[in-house]
């Protein structure tokens, strides 16, 4: 079961909790100071905190967790525009405010309050109009050189003219100025009569990379390349093994081992990453021990494979822990830039093609639950008919509103019988919206329009996905060619997949977008008009004046009760947008693990964590090798 989690809580989070910071008068601005960063002011760990609430701060330090991966990699640089990045090759990276490995939360047991790493305090204006940085004097890079200001604000820039465009030209228009104030001091300046959202943060998590290894090397993000700047992180790279292996190592030398951040997490001595061609491989080398940890996504290995020995004589854990977060919106994303799928109706005779029902009894057995929100589960679910705040809210966009939105309840998937693949119900609506929609059923069972074109779409699938994944979208498409659709399923590999679908070259991809719990200018990358030409986080391309005028309106809002009234409002609109079909979500994370891996009773809501604040009993791992379960 899912556990209870008080998201009105985490997201209304009341003012009474602690918010550490000194306020003073400063040439007639008031200049807050403060340990921590969250919009509103309020902090729920106190300026002393000694560690997290969740993690063990006993846990011992040793051992090796090792995982797999399914595909292939060209480099070691995770920002570059070219080349596919090895995994967890943002390890070794730290920010001014700190996440988890690989910008997992931290802390992972609340929502949007961040906490300084490389800075120890940091301090703006009341009206958010820069930020100045103080940074602690003993980070360091795994070279023992030391982490400046310099490097930040290189790393910043550095973003800004090589990283991706759609994350340059939003950042740069929100941020025109950085300003070195000196060696560990850094400020930020924000452009005036805009939103006072993901600033402060967005610069808080620009990684920090050494300004002179870049200079002497002549680096750039232009490129792919397997030696790459060092970290400040607690994890250096060991070894490299292309397309085969990743090997990274604690960093005894890392300089934050004692900060409170960071007691009770980084535990293990290696983090080792095997690479597969595809995932029943990779399976099997599980079971042989060849790697030691497993994330199943796989409903049909997770039901009917987990039932070899080593999990019967307990020597791999098989167990099913809780998972706090909204679900990740995933699904068969549209293409609104492809001209036959400009037609929403297209677009809903496509989706009633889908039968949850029956892939989840007879492909998933029936462990999953259908998604229908962006924000699945939590508060700012859109139902029924929009109404009270949300309708006034909705009302205020006049004609940039569809009719329907305000009069028809909040768009849920169709339902299907779950006794056969073909819904026969669903299929005829879907082809009377074909119809209606001027794409008429030949002689030849095939759809053409009065101009005589074909209705022809292809559907760009990853070849290195689990296979009941790929057994779901070929029913699909088997269900759309009864529509009279041509449909063509390109299955390609994942060096072929990343180029694609960075060009878009596709109509249906499957894919997915961001949950949401707070506004943030990341919506605007993600659900805006502002690069929906070319992000890489809008797969849809969905560029709609009323998601802009929604997502504007939750970064002015004042109040989190303003801002909850305007994302439920956005959650509305994108499910009425219709931009993907959705699939389904599983409300728990599935792992399996030799028994020498134990973590904290309680999981906290945003993160599993086996990277962050899981350790390794070198007790266990002695008697499961001695028993010859493990190598």
């Amino acid at each position: 079961m899912k556990p209870f989690v008080n998201w009105t809580a985490l997201i209304v989070m009341g003012a009474a909790l602690i918010w550490g910071t000194l306020a003073r008068a400063e040439s007639h601005e008031k200049i807050v100071e403060t340990y921590g960063y969250s919009f509103y002011g309020d902090l729920t760990y106190p300026e002393d905190y000694p560690h997290f609430s969740y993690v063990n701060p006993d846990a011992p330090k040793g051992g090796e967790i090792s995982l797999s991966v399914v595909g292939t990699f060209d480099s070691m640089h995770p920002y570059t525009r070219k080349g596919r990045a090895g995994a967890l090759s943002t390890i070794m990276y730290e920010s001014l405010l700190g996440q988890g490995p690989s910008g997992v939360s931290a802390p992972a047991d609340v929502y949007a309050e961040y906490y300084g790493l490389l800075a120890e305090r940091l301090e703006y204006d009341e009206g958010k109009n820069w930020v100045i940085f103080h940074m602690r004097p003993e980070a360091r890079f795994s070279d023992g050189t030391p982490v400046t200001a310099h490097d930040i604000a290189f790393s910043h820039n550095l973003l800004l003219d090589e990283g991706l465009k759609s994350y340059a030209d939003a950042v740069r228009k929100r941020i025109p100025k950085v300003e070195v104030l000196d060696d560990h001091t850094i400020k930020f300046y924000f452009t005036e009569g805009i939103s006072r959202r993901s600033l402060v943060d967005q610069v808080g998590f620009v990684p920090a990379w050494s300004k002179k290894w870049y200079e002497e090397t002549g680096a750039g993000l232009n490129e792919s390349r397997l030696d790459v700047s060092p970290g400040s992180g607690p994890y250096v790279i060991d070894s490299v093994d292309v397309n085969r292996r990743i090997v990274y190592k604690r960093n005894e030398d890392y300089w934050g081992n004692d900060l409170p951040f960071n007691v009770g997490r980084n535990n293990f001595d290696t983090i080792r990453v095997e690479y597969f061609g595809d995932d029943t491989a990779a399976f099997e080398a599980f079971k042989a021990g060849e790697y030691t940890f497993r994330r199943e996504v796989d409903s049909k290995k997770w039901a009917t494979q987990y039932d070899f020995p080593k999990i019967d004589s307990g020597a791999v854990v098989k167990k099913a822990l809780p998972d706090g977060s909204p679900p990740t919106p995933s699904g068969i994303v549209f293409n609104l830039g492809s001209d036959v799928l400009q037609d929403r109706s297209v677009r809903q005779a496509l989706a009633l093609a889908y039968n949850f029902e029956w892939t989840n009894e007879s492909l998933q057995y029936g462990l999953f639950r259908q998604r229908a929100s962006f924000t699945q589960d939590t508060p700012l679910m859109a139902t029924g008919l929009p109404e009270g705040a949300e309708l006034e809210f909705l009302k205020g966009f006049g004609d940039l509103v569809p009719e329907g939105l305000l009069t028809t309840e909040a768009f849920v998937p169709h339902t299907s019988k779950a006794e056969r693949l073909l819904d026969r119900r669903n299929i005829r609506r879907a082809m009377k919206l074909l119809d209606k929609a001027g794409w008429a059923v030949g002689s030849d069972g095939v759809r053409r329009n009065d101009q005589g074109e074909t209705l022809k779409i292809n559907f760009l699938f990853n070849s290195s996905s689990p296979p009941t994944l790929s057994s779901v979208m070929e029913n699909f498409v088997s269900n759309v060619r009864k529509l009279g659709v041509d449909i063509s399923f390109e299955k390609v590999d994942p060096s072929q997949y990343t180029s694609r679908e960075r060009d878009r070259d596709y109509d249906l991809v499957y894919d997915s977008y961001a949950a949401f719990l707070g506004t943030g200018t990341g919506l605007e990358q993600r659900y805006g008009s502002e690069a929906a030409e070319f992000s890489l986080f809008n797969p849809a391309g969905l560029a709609s004046p009323l998601v802009d005028k929604i997502i504007e309106a939750s970064l002015q809002a004042q109040t989190r009760e303003e801002e909850q009234t305007a994302l439920m409002a956005l959650d509305r609109v994108l499910r009425y947008e219709l931009i993907m079909i959705p699939v389904w979500y599983n409300p728990e994370h599935w792992v399996a693990y030799y028994d020498m891996f134990e973590h904290p009773e309680n999981i906290p809501p945003y993160a599993l964590g086996q990277l962050d604040f899981w350790w390794y009993n070198a007790d266990k791992a002695a008697a499961l090798r001695a028993s010859g379960a493990l190598r």
